[in-house]
């Protein structure tokens, strides 16, 4: 199995207070995850986390993880995240999968997900990539799912933003179709920012019309969570 990169809190903190390179938040010791850290460090993290992750760096994404419960309770949701990831990277090998924090940053490139310029409909090989994501996502049904949309550089960049949340909501209404809650997810379009390949060819404006997930705990996980760590 493919190895899922991990970003721990612990390293992100001090990423925060040394401002160190991304690779460094990357080699983290993934059992360092939510120890010390509080919700007000969780801000600050977000918004590192939004300037590092991917290659394009996406501020949006990044505050969507980066919030953090910290202490036992960010351990437990750590491990209950840990699992998810790895169910996703074993149903999707296709996709990629990173540990951030207490939560999952999942890119669903052209080998997952795949749009075809000017388009937000999902192709039949889409869609069968989502099933595949369907039974993970309702075993962990105690967490909140934002899709983010993307488009290439091709046609007018406000053009491109409403296209790129129609992508954001093509996946949402698919994933809905197939019986997960509606309430679980959120949708952005971010158009042609964060490129995670090159706009000059065919394969690397390909790769760029993608969507990404932030998969985060939500308050039944966290307050579950909590009443454990208290034991």
């Amino acid at each position: 199995m493919r190895k899922i990169t991990v970003l721990g809190l612990s390293s992100l903190l001090v990423l925060a207070s040394f401002f160190t390179s991304c690779d460094s938040v990357k080699n983290a010791n993934n059992t360092q995850k939510g120890a010390g850290i509080g919700a007000v460090a969780g801000g600050v993290i977000g918004g590192i986390l939004g300037n590092n992750l991917g290659k394009g760096g996406n501020a949006a994404l990044g505050a969507a993880i980066g919030a953090a419960v910290g202490g036992g309770t960010g351990a437990l949701i750590g491990n209950k995240m840990d699992k998810q990831a790895r169910e996703i990277d074993q149903a999707l090998p296709g996709a990629n999968v990173e540990r951030v924090g207490e939560g999952i940053h999942l890119t669903l490139n052209e080998n997952a997900v795949r749009f075809d310029t000017n388009k937000s409909t999902l192709t039949a090989q889409a869609k069968a990539n989502l099933d595949k994501l369907v039974p993970v996502f309702t075993d962990y049904g105690d967490t909140n799912i934002e899709i983010f949309g993307y488009t290439d550089n091709t046609g007018k960049p406000e053009y491109n933003l409403t296209l790129s949340g129609q992508r954001a909501a093509s996946v949402q209404a698919y994933l809905v179709s197939k019986g997960l809650k509606a309430s679980r997810f959120k949708t952005s379009g971010l158009g042609i920012a964060d490129p995670i390949a090159t706009n000059d060819t065919p394969e690397g404006r390909a790769q760029n019309r993608r969507v990404e997930f932030a998969i985060t705990a939500n308050d039944k996980m966290v307050n579950d969570a909590k009443a454990e760590a208290g034991k």
